[in-house]
């Protein structure tokens, strides 16, 4: 045998079967470059993804159903979770791309690695992109059928000027007492509070009660029943009448 056979055999090296580069032996007889070129192991994640926005009150399906900003990391952690086959790779990097507001299409950047043979892991980066559909939570749904509601909270105040029920509707904000609410109508003097249960019409009155002086009515109506099985549905009305005062 001549030099360049002696040399060879004592590396124990083989040629890549694609480049001809010298490398180790390995399953595929390839060099690492070349894998990379040859093997997809983003195959079987899905590239495309539908999720659900509700238009009413400006949610996203997780479920349940979120409110999360654009671009935000609620959001990115949403759409993560919805990709098939990602948990068959290790996320390295996930990232927003910018799209137009109005397209509809949301779409990120992943950075994936996986080992494929012999401790050779494999980096691969690819986009996903979502397709922003509409679909009606089942709150909103309520809101717009009859008798989905179980309590309603009418607040009234028998003045001319509307300053305590600006001021009413800040604390209401911050302390996000209306976020269950189905629905609120406007009154000749003052607002009517739907909520779908009892015990959140309860907590709303309490709040009043909290922070207002005011005088409070309470009663209910039966509006289906079963003998059979011994059970009842009421609605329950809280009238909540505040004081002559305004807060300046």
């Amino acid at each position: 045998p001549n030099d360049m056979e002696v040399d060879g055999a004592n590396a124990g090296g083989i040629l890549c079967c694609n480049c001809g580069v010298k490398i180790e032996p390995n399953q595929l007889n390839m060099c690492l470059p070349c894998l990379k070129n040859k093997v997809d192991i983003t195959l079987g994640i899905g590239k495309q993804v539908t999720i659900f926005f509700c238009r009413g009150c400006g949610r996203y399906q997780r479920p349940p159903w979120i409110t999360a900003e654009l671009e935000s990391r609620e959001l990115l952690a949403m759409c993560l979770k919805k990709i098939r086959g990602l948990n068959k790779v290790k996320l390295v990097d996930a990232s927003w791309i910018w799209t137009e507001p109005h397209s509809r299409r949301l779409k990120i950047k992943l950075t994936v690695q996986k080992e494929v043979f012999n401790n050779a892991i494999i980096q691969q980066t690819f986009v996903v992109e979502f397709i922003v559909a509409n679909q009606q939570c089942p709150d909103c749904q309520k809101s717009y059928t009859e008798h989905t509601w179980e309590s309603v909270v009418q607040v009234r105040q028998k003045v001319k000027h509307k300053r305590t029920f600006y001021w009413l509707e800040q604390l209401m904000i911050k302390h996000n007492v209306c976020e269950k609410c189905i629905n609120i109508k406007e009154q000749p003097d003052g607002l009517d509070f739907y909520y779908p249960t009892k015990s959140l019409g309860q907590h709303m009155v309490n709040f009043l009660e909290s922070v207002i002086p005011q005088r409070m009515k309470f009663s209910k109506k039966l509006i289906t029943q079963d003998d059979r099985s011994n059970t009842y549905r009421y609605k329950y009305t809280w009238c909540v009448e505040i004081a002559h005062v305004c807060k300046d």
